[in-house]
């Protein structure tokens, strides 16, 4: 190599070289200390929220006059990939999420386009539309979240209590944003008695309109004095119940009072949309969102430390109860992370010495620390914090980061073994190692480029792998050939005791065993090759056949989502009454840590996978946190113990645990698209019965199928006409005695509380008792303005991309969810064949997902392969030595495959990407190998015995290398993320071992021709 021997550089300065190791230990200990902690990397979600209410409008309506033209708007802008939409009754909730190729930094205008088409379009929306509301934070995700129950408080002061508790919270250091959290919009109820209002022949609207007012603001002027300017109030404040009822009315010419006629209270709103309790009361939510880059730990550290604080402050009956906090997620993962890290290092350290020695094991485990510390300085610099993906990749990088150590180290002895000092040892390693090691580095690099740069959720999300990988593995090889000659030369010793000559270096007895074992290849050269190509030809098969497939595993976190789906258009208190029955069997539960409920719609984001559920009123969640693991899964089973005996025959109960990776409703999903509602269902239910027949399915259903009843009133509209009636004055009447009408807004401290007026309970009993009163004052029954007719509509419009759609549901048991979508949708082939023209099936669920991930790894893969070659390349300078690297590329599926079947592990995404690694790391063995081929040559050797004297000169560092990596990836196999992908790594070595040195050889006969004799060739 023409660059400067910084081995030689090292050896010779050796008080500068120290100085540099000192300084890169300190400062690593300094960057690890400081470095941000958290749970999972930061995210950016390319996903919000456009919500719209039209009170009183069907679905259809809303579909037609509502989400249709706001779909509109919104496709206009770019990069938008999906809008689902969700219609109800009255409401629009639509989903949009951009495509996974959108820069994060590009993200933030997108949501500023579609906030200002909602804008633009409002205007033309049909009166009495409230919104389009824009949420950009849907995506956020909360820190902790922390319950505030008081028993004896009314709603009202636990929300004041709340808001004073959020802003002081809003001052904590390393808060972004905190919030409040399930409360129920307060309002005060003015509840009339018809009865009497229609004996004093009083209107409702004339006594509104009294009460609007004795309420408006309005300005009463000033006077212009000498000094200053004095303005005159009005003391016009009616917000209190008390004041509300003393207002005036004038009845000709007497004056009664409100309370008169009306009661007067403080209430909420009722039916409430949202309700949430924890530990089965009633509660209100802080909700913590964390500033991007901040330390998880020390914010939860302070945020215990304001807790502790707020308790103290607070008075007796007022409780505060963390119910999710990934603080504790952080401390467990990287505790756990921290402690699997220190065991790889002392296992990596400990087979070194116990192969190569005791001082060449010190010297090779202190390079693993100062390489380390290297690398979180640059880690730090680069804004990489330590969270799973980084932590998994370090432990990954720590499996191949000592290879170049063990390399230079092994070396060196081979030269001192040979009567070679340590100063010139040291320098010759650098001659012979330094390029291979540095390209078969840069090899392995290569293999995670399509992670590192793959435009996907999941490429952002588990980018730090190619990242830490490319800090930290030539960082390695920087340490290799500057930092571990100096500590060879330091601490082994001067001469080595059973010094032999060069041609001795290789003659022991295993090493003659090896050398008659590669000579056989090398003459079985066919026998070795095709059989070889055979076990990589039934892996394949395997992959294709018995290996399971997954695209993310289940989180090992200690949360039991317990989800309540009721029959569309089921009314929230019945909802509520099956979430109760249910909190009250968790609360019996043993090693249940926090417990929460949420009824009308889904629980906040507190988990980057948890993707909450929108409004509905017939949908209810809990979050229960288990104390540890074993009574995490005994909660599991006992739930789905209680829901198999029947129990809830009203609902479908579904009991999870988190997942990892991008959100997945159902792991077995079909979406039917298609214009015709009642078409779309006929058809989904063929789906549906198809979904059954899979013995690994359970729970196939429809997301919606049966329509709900609704009274339409056919008014007459000539007789609405003869009593002076328009529809207008009948719907006011109606909505004043069935919901209330919103008379005004009171002014309510920092808060606008509705006043709402009614017809007082006990007044209305059925529908037929309802009357009207006509503008002359004489009351009308309803069923004289019309006739009322039961109908039914549809509870539900799901719309997706502005198409009508209906999805088919499937829980997974036995098998994995992509195995099992896959089958269903090949049994699939036939209906979709024969659908109806407009109508067609979309896979969704985690198969989705999953292509969407693989189509962004698989399109950086043809620069993998080129930067492969390029390395490669550059280092053998020949297309036979390049051709021979690169076809040991995908033999390490046969140890893959063969670990996976043999520990019975899925293969998904992150199996996957150690796949792709395990490409680069035995191309990096393979170079080196046929780098030690041609130096054999260049010495004279025939070609016969440079590739078999090759196999033993590098059996020692390959077999070290090997065995570290392998001790080094066993702790990832313990965790739920890491471990398919270690177990791919550890399969794919150990095989990649013995393709190094028995495959390699006979490919080199094969490919050159070796004669089996040497003397002929």
């Amino acid at each position: 190599m023409s660059f400067p021997n910084l081995s030689a550089l090292a050896v010779r300065e050796r008080a500068v070289t120290l100085f540099f190791l000192l300084i890169a230990l300190a400062s690593g200990v300094y960057a690890f200390a400081s470095m941000g902690r958290a749970e999972d990397p930061d995210f950016t979600m390319r996903v919000m929220m456009v919500s719209a209410v039209w009170p009183g409008a069907t679905p259809e309506e809303v579909q037609n006059h509502v989400a249709d033209p706001l779909e509109k708007q919104i496709q206009a802008v770019d990069n938008v990939d999906r809008v689902e939409t969700t219609i109800r009754p009255g409401r629009a909730d639509m989903q949009i999420e951009f495509e996974e190729s959108t820069p994060g930094d590009v993200v933030p205008q997108r949501f500023y386009q579609v906030r200002r088409r909602m804008q633009d379009a409002a205007g033309d929306l049909p009166d009495g539309v409230v919104g389009p509301v824009i949420n950009e934070d849907f995506g956020d995700v909360y820190f902790s979240l922390v319950a505030l129950t008081a028993p004896e408080l009314s709603m009202r002061e636990m929300l004041r209590e709340a808001e004073g508790i959020r802003d002081r919270l809003q001052r904590v250091e390393g808060v972004n944003r905190a919030e409040v959290l399930g409360e129920r919009d307060e309002r005060v109820q003015v509840d009339f008695d018809i009865g009497r209002l229609q004996s004093l022949g009083i209107a409702p609207q004339d006594v509104f309109d009294a009460i609007e007012a004795h309420n408006k603001l309005l300005p009463a002027g000033y006077l212009e004095t000498a000094g200053p300017r004095v303005y005159l109030r009005l003391g016009n404040d009616v917000s209190d119940p008390e004041a509300l009822a003393d207002v005036p009315l004038r009845i000709d010419d007497e004056l009664i009072r409100l309370g008169d006629i009306a009661e007067v209270s403080r209430g909420y709103e009722d039916p409430p949309d949202f309700m949430v309790r924890a530990f089965e009361k009633d509660a209100l939510l802080l909700g913590v969102v964390m500033r991007e880059g901040e330390n998880g730990l020390e914010l939860g550290e302070r945020l215990d430390d304001f807790w502790a604080r707020e308790r103290a402050r607070l008075p007796l009956g007022i409780s505060l109860d963390v119910m999710t906090n990934q603080a504790d997620a952080i401390a467990g993962a990287v505790n756990l992370f921290q402690v699997k890290f220190l065991v790889a290092v002392v296992v990596v350290m400990l087979v070194t010495m116990v192969a190569v020695g005791l001082r060449a094991g010190v010297v090779v485990g202190i390079a693993i620390p100062v390489t380390l510390s290297m690398t979180f300085v640059v880690m730090k610099a680069m804004g990489i914090n330590l969270d799973r993906v980084s932590l998994g990749a370090l432990i990954i990088a720590l499996g191949l980061l000592v290879d170049d150590a063990i390399i230079a180290i092994e070396m060196m002895m081979v030269k001192m073994e040979q009567g070679w000092d340590r100063v010139s040892a040291a320098s010759h390693a650098w001659k012979v190692t330094a390029a291979p090691m540095l390209f078969g580095t840069l090899v392995t690099v290569a293999g995670f480029v399509p992670i590192g740069f793959a435009r996907s959720n999941v490429g952002e999300y588990a980018g730090n792998i190619f990242w830490v990988l490319a800090i930290a593995l030539p960082l390695s090889w920087l340490v290799a050939v500057v930092f571990t000659p100096y500590l060879g030369v330091k601490l082994m010793p001067a001469r080595h005791k059973n010094a032999t000559t060069e041609e001795n270096a290789y003659q022991s007895a295993h090493y003659r065993r090896l050398r008659r074992g590669v000579a056989a290849c090398v003459r079985y050269r066919k026998t070795v090759v095709g059989g070889t190509v055979a076990l990589l030809a039934l892996a394949i098969l395997g992959m294709l056949g018995p290996v399971e497939q997954q695209f993310f595993p289940s989180s090992d976190r200690l949360e039991v989502l317990v989800s309540i789906d009721h029959p569309e258009g089921t009314a929230i208190e019945a909802t509520d009454a099956t979430a109760q029955r249910l909190e009250r069997l968790v609360d019996q539960a043993d090693g249940v840590a926090s417990l929460s409920a949420y009824v009308g719609r889904g629980a906040p984001r507190f988990f980057i996978s948890a993707s909450p559920e929108q409004p509905n009123p017939a949908f209810a969640e809990l979050i229960a946190v288990a104390d540890d693991i074993e009574s995490r899964d005994a909660l599991i089973e006992t739930l789905d113990q209680h829901v198999a005996d029947g129990e809830f025959p009203e609902a479908r109960v579904r009991v999870q645990t988190l997942l990892y990776g991008p959100p997945v409703e159902w792991p077995v999903s079909v979406r039917v698209l298609g214009p015709d509602p009642d078409r779309l269902r006929n058809i989904a239910h063929d789906v549906r019965e198809v979904f059954a027949q899979n013995p690994h399915t359970r729970d196939s259903h429809l997301a919606w199928d049966s329509q709900v009843p609704a009274v339409r009133l056919a008014m007459d509209s000539h007789r609405l006409s003869l009593l002076g009636l328009s529809p207008d004055d009948v719907a006011r009447q109606l909505q004043f005695q069935l919901d209330g009408l919103t008379i005004t807004r009171l002014r309510d401290g920092i808060r606008l509380a509705p006043a709402v007026g009614r017809a007082a309970a006990s007044d209305v009993e059925t529908l037929e008792s309802l009357e009207v009163q006509t503008r002359d004052g004489k009351r009308v029954p309803l069923s004289q303005l019309g006739e009322l007719e039961v109908s039914f509509e549809q509870p539900v419009i799901k719309r997706y991309n502005r198409e009508p759609f209906l999805a088919v549901y499937a829980e997974v048991a036995g098998a994995q969810a992509k195995d099992v979508s896959g089958d269903v949708w090949a049994s699939l082939a036939g209906l979709r064949d024969e659908l109806p023209e407009g109508y067609r099936l979309e896979i969704g669920g985690s198969v989705e997902q999953s292509d969407k991930a693989e189509a962004s790894i698989t399109a950086l893969q043809p620069l993998m392969v080129i930067l492969m070659l390029a390395f490669i390349m550059l280092q053998m300078r020949s297309f036979a030595g390049t051709f021979m690297v690169v076809a040991t590329a995908p033999l390490g599926l046969i140890g893959a495959v063969g670990a996976l079947l043999l520990f019975g592990q899925p293969f998904g995404f992150v199996a996957m990407l150690g796949l792709i690694g395990l490409a680069g790391i035995l191309m990096r063995n393979t170079l080196i190998l046929t780098q030690q081929v041609a130096d054999n040559q260049q010495h004279g050797m025939a070609l016969h015995d440079a590739v078999v004297e090759a196999g033993v000169q590098r059996a020692r560092p390959v077999v070290l290398t090997a065995l570290a990596a392998i001790f080094a990836f066993v702790p990832l196999t313990l965790d739920s993320f890491w471990g398919p992908l270690a177990f791919v790594l550890i399969g794919g070595v150990a095989a990649g071992t013995l393709i190094t040195l028995l495959f390699v050889p006979a490919l080199y006969a094969v490919w050159f021709r070796i004669a089996a004799d040497p003397e002929a060739d």
